[in-house]
This record gives C-alpha cells, sequence and structure tokens, in this order.
C-alpha cells in the first residue's frame, strides 16, 4: 500500500514538471486560452456567485431544514405517483431562471432529502432548461418554430430522462422505495403554507435580482420589469425579512439593524461604485452577511442555526467543484459572454466549422460541446444566434439548446460528487444522444 501511494505521489511531481517544463508560453493561442480562462473566472465570479450561488445555498438550506421530509417524499419520493413526481419536476423549472450551477444546491437538497432518482433528475434538468424567460427569448430572437422546439423538447426531456434514469438504475430505486415505505414523517413543526411563503419569497428574490436584459425593441412588460427589477427586489426583500421575524421568530430588533444595514448600503453603492454592475452586489452582500449572522447567533431556535450550517455545507461542497469546472471550461472553450468572445485552446473556427450543415455528426458535435460548456441564464441565446450567423444549422442549433443549458463541465463534477460517476456519465450520455437526435430531426423538417 505505501509503494503504491509513493508511486502516486512521483507520478504527480513528475506531470506538475513536465507541464511546467513544456508549458508553450510562446504560442498565441496557449496564452489566448490563459486569458480566456481569466476572463470567464472574473465574470462568473462578479455576475453569479453574489447574485445567484449565494441565495441558492440558503434556499437549498430551507429544503434541507424547513420542508419536511414527508412533503419531499410525498412529491419527489421513490413511493410518489410517477405522473405526479414528474410533473411537479418539470414544471417548477418553469419557475425558476437559474443557470446550470444555480440549479445544483437545489437538486442535492431534495435527492438528500430522500427524492427519487427520476424526480430529481427530471428537476435537475428542468431548471436551466424550461424557465418561461429562456423559452421567451428564444422565441424573440430565434424564431417561433425554434422557441417551440426548444419548450417541448425541453420539457419531453426533463420527463424521458428522469424515466429512463430510474429505470437503468431500478434496483437502488426499488432499495430506496422499500426503504421508503416504512418510513414515518415526524410532524410539521409549522403550517406548510408558512414555509412555502419563506420559500418561495426567496425564490422570487432570485429570480427577480437575476432578470435578463430585453431586446432593444421590447418595450412590453419584460421591460417594465427589468426597469424596476430592484425596486421589486427590494419590496420583496421587505417581505423576506418579516418572514423572518413572523414565521421564523427571528429578533425584530436584529432583523431590522440588518435591513437598515443593506439599505445604507444602497446608498453607499450608489454614490462611490464606480462601475454600475457592481452596484447591486454590496447590498446583496450586506443582506447575506446580516442574515448569516442573525442565523449564527440565535440563541431561540436550533433550526434557524442549522439552516445556517446547512448552506455553508453546501457552499463548502459545491463551490471548489464549481471553481475547477470554470477553470477548466475557460482553458478549452474560451470566454464567450456579454459582448467578449476570448478563444480558448479549442478555437471558436473549429466550433463553427463542426456545426455547420445538419448531418447527424454536427449536431452531435453541437449537443457535445455544449454539454462542456458554461452558458449563464440567457446567455445561450445570443450565443447561438451569433453561431447562426456564422453558419451554424437550425439542428445543430437546437441540439445546442436542448443540451448546453442544461449541463456544463462545472455542473458535471458536482453532480459527479452527488450521485456517483456511473450515474453521473448516464445523465450526460443520455442528454447528449436525445440532443443529438432532435437536432437532426428539427433540422431536415427545417
Amino acid at each position: 500500500m505505501e509503494t503504491k501511494k509513493e508511486w502516486k505521489i512521483l507520478f504527480w511531481m513528475i506531470a506538475v514538471f513536465a507541464l511546467l517544463f513544456f508549458m508553450p508560453l510562446n504560442s498565441k493561442q496557449f496564452t489566448t486560452a490563459i486569458n480566456a480562462t481569466l476572463d470567464l473566472s472574473q465574470w462568473y465570479a462578479q455576475e453569479h456567485v453574489v447574485l445567484c450561488l449565494l441565495p441558492a445555498f440558503f434556499i437549498a438550506g430551507v429544503i434541507a431544514v424547513f420542508i419536511s421530509q414527508g412533503a419531499v417524499l410525498k412529491y419527489f419520493g421513490a413511493c410518489a405517483k410517477k405522473w405526479l413526481s414528474y410533473s411537479v419536476a418539470a414544471i417548477s423549472g418553469s419557475i425558476l431562471a437559474v443557470c446550470s450551477c444555480t440549479i445544483l444546491p437545489l437538486f442535492s437538497s431534495i435527492y438528500k432529502r430522500g427524492a427519487g432518482l427520476g424526480p430529481a433528475i427530471a428537476f435537475l434538468y428542468s431548471g436551466p432548461a424550461i424557465s418561461i424567460l429562456s423559452i421567451i427569448l428564444t422565441t424573440r430572437i430565434l424564431g417561433v418554430e425554434m422557441g417551440l422546439a426548444r419548450m417541448m423538447g425541453a420539457i419531453l426531456f426533463s420527463i424521458v430522462i428522469g424515466l429512463l434514469m430510474s429505470f437503468i438504475f431500478h434496483k437502488e430505486e426499488k432499495v430506496k422505495q422499500e426503504e421508503q415505505m416504512h418510513i414515518v414523517p415526524p410532524p410539521e413543526k409549522r403550517p406548510m403554507w408558512q414555509t412555502a411563503f419563506h420559500f418561495f419569497s426567496l425564490i422570487l428574490i432570485l429570480v427577480f435580482a437575476n432578470w435578463g436584459a430585453p431586446a432593444d425593441s421590447d418595450k412590453g412588460l419584460w421591460y417594465a420589469i427589468f426597469t424596476y427589477k430592484w425596486q421589486i427586489t427590494g419590496f420583496l426583500a421587505l417581505v423576506f425579512c418579516w418572514s423572518l421575524i413572523r414565521i421564523l421568530k427571528l429578533s425584530a430588533r436584529w432583523v431590522c439593524i440588518g435591513a437598515i444595514a443593506t439599505i445604507l448600503s444602497i446608498v453607499f453603492a450608489n454614490h462611490f461604485i464606480i462601475r454600475s454592475q457592481f452596484v447591486p452586489l454590496i447590498p446583496m452582500l450586506v443582506g447575506i452577511t446580516s442574515l448569516s449572522l442573525i442565523l449564527f447567533f440565535d440563541k431561540r431556535n436550533e433550526e434557524n442555526h442549522e439552516w445556517l450550517l446547512s448552506a455553508w455545507g453546501f457552499a463548502k461542497q459545491i463551490l471548489p467543484l464549481l471553481v475547477i469546472g470554470v477553470l477548466t471550461a475557460g482553458f478549452l472553450l474560451g470566454s464567450t459572454h456579454d459582448n467578449t468572445s476570448i478563444a480558448g485552446i479549442i478555437s471558436n473556427e473549429w466550433i463553427q466549422w463542426a456545426v455547420g450543415g445538419n448531418s447527424l455528426l454536427s449536431n452531435f458535435f453541437a449537443s457535445f460541446t455544449g454539454a462542456f460548456m458554461y452558458f449563464a441564464t440567457l446567455t445561450e441565446v445570443p450565443i447561438i444566434q451569433g453561431l447562426l450567423a456564422s453558419g451554424m444549422g437550425k439542428g445543430p442549433a437546437l441540439a445546442l439548446l436542448l443540451a448546453g443549458p442544461s449541463l456544463s463541465l462545472p455542473n458535471m463534477l458536482v453532480i459527479q460528487g452527488v450521485l456517483g460517476m456511473k450515474k453521473t456519465i448516464v445523465y450526460v450520455a443520455l442528454v447528449i444522444v436525445m440532443a443529438t437526435f432532435s437536432g437532426f430531426v428539427f433540422g431536415n423538417l427545417f
């Protein structure tokens, strides 16, 4: 055993030495890939960690601590009626406007609370894929056919992939089902409507804080909501404060102090932060810090303290894997966001060349590449719009839409930590194969 350990140490020493020795520092493609890695990592940190992931960790904590195991088993458990569990899992995705990484804490939480593999996978896929915002944006920018195909394909995918995963691993699911038949859930600590109110106040804060910019020609409801998104988010934050006091019975004095500190941070950010995109991050950070401190020092209810510890547990589990995934994705596939496009080691020209036309191979390449790329919420639409203008076929575009938003390399690393390598490989393979054939059929029809 000791010899094996020494060989492993020697291997990594040689590998690191060889990497440093042969690093092509004078290669333009290599230095561009390094820039893409740093650019994607910085953009991810600025745009998604504070506004997306941190609230998602607390939402996952609510599921783990406040939502009873009985409720999770009723709607997502292995013994739940399939039509109910898969319908709830698929529809829940339309409520959320989250990316493939933000859904992970929520998925991990319901799975650990006893959700069946199939419904949990349906929820995991549907979260980033079926949001109302993404379907509307796809329809408006890429056309009605593409929007309808994405909506129908994503709903069908979430259910079919969940059912296939449940069937493939039916022996494990049968064991879980037998175990859950003998579980007697403890009584609810509070009325279900109170837990639901607290949960959805956090969900709505997450949704409106990340409401995407409308198209230039859009002057309707989307534009109105985007214009007043922070006022709406602020109102929802006050509703959340009421929930903390009345439902969780936290100290009204400390909640008010936290709210006042958050409001003062808004004034500070508006006057002293030069870059406007950073202004919302300050009050969000102050608000989350205030909430964390209140929960940490709360002596009235151990459950509130447990909520903080649960959120911290998800952060420890998920964030390191996301960092590794984002760095790797940036180096290999580059950084594409807003008006920035920096190629990775695999150049954009290769990708655009490979996804032209509508062959089975081009659809497979689009879905395979999309599965490993990282798409933030709603950014996949303008990216695919640019690829279509560069000669991408409609079939590969749909394949990318169906595979890309729900998967990414960071996403896969975290799923592997929750489900294990075997289930993760099967899930990724199912998404890629189904996206490939869906794109191929769509490309031939349109």
